[in-house]
């Protein structure tokens, strides 16, 4: 029995599903602890978009190590702090138009959804807020509450309250969400106690690759602004570049009231999260909301060299979009040749295979690591084969993990 069997909790997951012990990763390869390479179409469930130790980030760190840099130093104002900072509003907001104010909260994508979660009820004065069918903002109590996943809601030992949920874009081909809700809200005997704000994933990533139209988003955002209700978009995996543009919204051209960021904002997997929320809804008193480690500096330190490095320029979104084409095509082909049970869906890079016959794409999965590739699982089912390689990532190393997918699919399917 191995130490990690013997010691840790029952409740790891990832080391069963790829079980190798791994002691290396650059790029889009991880190495294990026998020299067994797998390519990498995971990134850290999106947490590292460019890659593992990207050299690029990698030398600003260990220089900012070497000169003894503040490591830790919660709100504090440092040096890189200020510099991140001065980074995201030149290279992010400012060329998007947002006015967006920045808040450090802790350093998870969970943390930022309840901060958004508290500073909307606290703006709106009103406990509830909608979210959406297979919706997944997070684990810890308020933003489970929003996730509609029902093995991950059982866990949570309490009642999960104030939340209306609504069918997402796509849920039922019968049922309009949104027309759905706009009439419950325009109906003063609907019996509906009227939300203070909506929450939304534009692709659906844990919930399976659910991709949202622009129609359906550009519809989202003039129902909240004729109800006054505030918007959420939750882009904490979608988000820096996952879909092409830095926000997956952008291509939708709304712009949301807050907007939840963490993974792969540090750009070197270091635990870093924003909220993003416009200026008139800062109503915080110093201190309300706080985290001890809201101020991770070496994460600010790769995040800006992030910004500086991929987001100067259009390249990285390009880029982007000609490899998400090259998987598009490849999955759209290999879907076609095996039949009405497995369809291509997703936006970006983040592409999936969904399975009809839902034990199928865990199977496929397992079989893709024993050839030398780790791709998850998503959807309520664990239906959906989910692709999300680094944005970094090269087009030959790209087309070798789509060929190992490939014969697994050929294998199983």
């Amino acid at each position: 029995m191995s130490i990690v069997e013997e010691l840790e909790s029952e409740v790891r997951s990832y080391c069963r599903t790829w079980p190798t012990e791994f002691k290396e990763a650059h790029g889009a390869i991880l190495t294990d602890t026998s020299g067994r390479e797998f390519i990498d179409f995971f990134s850290g469930a999106g947490t590292l978009n460019y890659g593992h130790n990207n050299d690029l980030l990698k030398q600003p760190l260990i220089d900012y190590l070497t000169s003894n840099g503040v490591t830790h130093g919660l709100d504090m104002t440092t040096s890189a702090k200020t510099e991140f900072l001065e980074v995201f509003r030149s290279r992010i907001l400012t060329p998007r138009g947002l006015p967006h104010k920045v808040q450090f909260p802790g350093p998870t994508g969970t943390n930022a959804v309840e901060a958004a979660l508290k500073l909307v009820r606290k703006v709106s004065g009103r406990p509830n807020v909608v979210a959406f069918t297979n919706a997944f903002h997070g684990m810890s109590l308020g933003s489970l509450a929003l996730t509609g996943n029902a093995d991950k809601r059982a866990g949570a030992g309490v009642p999960l309250d104030h939340v209306l949920r609504v069918p997402y874009d796509g849920f039922d081909p019968d049922v309009d969400g949104l027309a759905l809700l706009d009439r419950m809200l325009s109906d003063g005997g609907s019996g509906l106690d009227r939300p203070g704000a909506v929450v939304v994933e534009t692709v659906q990533g844990e919930g399976g690759v659910n991709v949202a139209r622009v129609e359906w988003l550009q519809e989202l955002s003039d129902l909240c602004r004729r109800h006054e209700l505030l918007l959420v978009v939750d882009d904490v995996q979608m988000g820096c570049g996952r879909t092409g543009a830095f926000f997956s919204f952008e291509e939708a051209g709304i712009v949301p009231d807050v907007i939840c960021l963490s993974k792969s904002i540090s750009g070197y997997g270091l635990p870093m999260a924003l909220v993003l929320l416009r200026p008139e809804l800062d109503v915080w008193r110093p201190g309300e909301h706080n985290g001890t480690f809201r101020g991770n500096n070496l994460a600010f330190v790769t995040g800006a060299a992030a910004l500086r490095a991929y987001w100067s320029d259009s390249t990285l979104e390009k880029s982007t979009g000609d490899l998400a084409d090259q998987v598009r095509e490849r999955l759209t082909r290999l879907a076609g040749s095996v039949g009405a049970d497995v369809s291509v869906r997703g936006r970006g890079l983040v592409q999936g295979l969904r399975f009809a016959h839902a034990p199928t794409a865990a199977a496929v999965g397992r079989r893709a690591f024993e050839l030398g590739l780790l791709v998850e699982t998503s959807g309520p089912r664990d239906e959906v084969l989910k692709l999300l390689p680094p944005l970094t990532v090269d087009g030959a190393r790209l087309d070798a993990g789509l060929t190992v997918l490939e014969r697994a699919v050929r294998e199983l399917a």
